[in-house]
């Protein structure tokens, strides 16, 4: 087959389960949603807190359209940055307890351009396996020597920064891993940071909002701050529920991204009603705690159900519960059986997830039901045990 013939890789593709289909939904996400005219429970969403079609929400956004049209019309160094932008990074620096924070149009360019703009040749970064394919990408294309630890290995990595005669070194994790749904061991990594003179930087796009008194993610709950971690990264389109990203940390990380990071520099800065209306659902995440103590219900009763079936959970606390089924073809088979049933998850095969890991990604919003945690229960008893 000719490199250059692209109908026969993608017939390649589909014979061995790994062809990708998007999903056009018709309407709001929520913990339903409508494909095709036909009503979905949804598991398979990272709006955790359930705060994407929040009437408040939509509100602030509708509101700022109306004043400030739809696009910011340039990037941020030109004419693009609002009101809007800028006080959602004053605040967003507030609620994390930071100097000063940076919105990105999306998590990936986020992850881009910080890697690239902390470290080059000559220098050393250091990364989970698990970590998500913005940062493995952030930390390929920044030139620096490029090191990958076993999960969670923390003594692998302690040798491999130990051996590493570089004298920056940046050591980057997820904070809670995207398709494992586990949290990063964030006391020891800081303190082997600390130990090695590393930096290190955290993404907790998936921790941001679900985790922490007032959401303030994985640091929070552990009670880490600037020094510890000097660089967080999260984005906004998961707990918070609407789009992009931001970096937040000193006052001269924040301005040394401003004036060399080239996914920043060279992009149109997001809409201001998008900020505008992220700057409601912010103040969303920290005063209506019973999300946060509604999503540990749901996963608390999930994980008892998924026990009493025999199902094979990966380890998590947190919304995102892993059901490992161990080939693509089980993972696409269930993921049909159970949308026959009305449920909508996440069918996560290799490579996505090494070999044999092959899952379907079960994630919970806030605004689910203890009746559709117990649908999903009998349906996943039917189709997988």
């Amino acid at each position: 087959m000719s490199q250059w013939d692209l109908s026969g890789h993608l017939d390649a593709l589909k014979q061995v389960h790994l062809y990708r289909s998007r999903e056009t939904i018709e309407g709001p996400q929520g913990s339903q949603v409508q494909l095709n005219g036909k009503s979905f429970d949804n598991f398979s969403s990272n709006d955790y807190l359930g705060l994407a079609n929040h009437p408040d929400v939509i509100k602030a956004f509708t509101t700022a359209a109306e004043k400030y049209g739809v696009g910011a019309g340039s990037a941020h160094l030109i004419c693009g940055h609002s009101y809007e932008h800028h006080a959602l990074e004053e605040e967003l620096a507030g609620f994390t307890g930071r100097q000063r924070a940076l919105v990105f149009s999306t998590g990936y360019m986020a992850n881009l351009g910080v890697i690239s703009t902390l470290v080059q040749k000559g220098d050393a970064v250091f990364q989970d396996k698990l970590n998500h394919a913005s940062l493995i990408d952030g930390g390929l294309i920044s030139g620096a020597n490029f090191r990958r630890y076993p999960h969670n290995g923390l003594d692998r990595l302690q040798q491999l920064v130990e051996k590493s005669n570089y004298d920056k070194k940046l050591i980057v994790t997820d904070g809670v891993f995207s398709m494992d749904g586990d949290e990063a061991k964030i006391i020891e990594l800081a303190s082997l940071a600390a130990q090695s003179k590393s930096m290190l930087m955290v993404d907790d796009a998936h921790g941001l909002g679900v985790l922490g008194d007032n959401g303030g993610g994985l640091l929070e709950k552990h009670g880490l701050g600037e020094k510890q971690v000097p660089v967080l990264m999260a984005t906004l389109g998961k707990s918070l529920g609407t789009a992009g990203a931001f970096i937040a940390g000193s006052d001269a990380l924040i301005e040394t991204l401003i004036q060399r990071a080239r996914t920043y520099i060279y992009t149109t800065a997001m809409p201001p009603a998008v900020m505008a209306a992220t700057r409601v659902s912010l103040k969303l995440c920290q005063q209506e705690c019973w999300r946060r103590e509604k999503l540990v219900s749901l996963v608390a009763q999930f994980r008892r159900g998924a026990g009493q079936l025999g199902l094979n959970l990966l380890p998590s606390e947190t919304p995102i519960q892993a059901v490992i089924l161990g080939t693509n073809e089980a993972v696409i088979k269930a993921n049909v059986q159970l949308r026959e049933k009305g449920m909508l998850v996440g069918a996560i095969r290799h490579p996505t997830v090494p070999k044999g890991s092959e899952r379907l990604r079960i994630t919970f919003s806030a605004t689910h039901t203890e009746s559709q945690v117990t649908a999903m229960l009998q349906a996943l008893e039917s189709v997988v045990t």
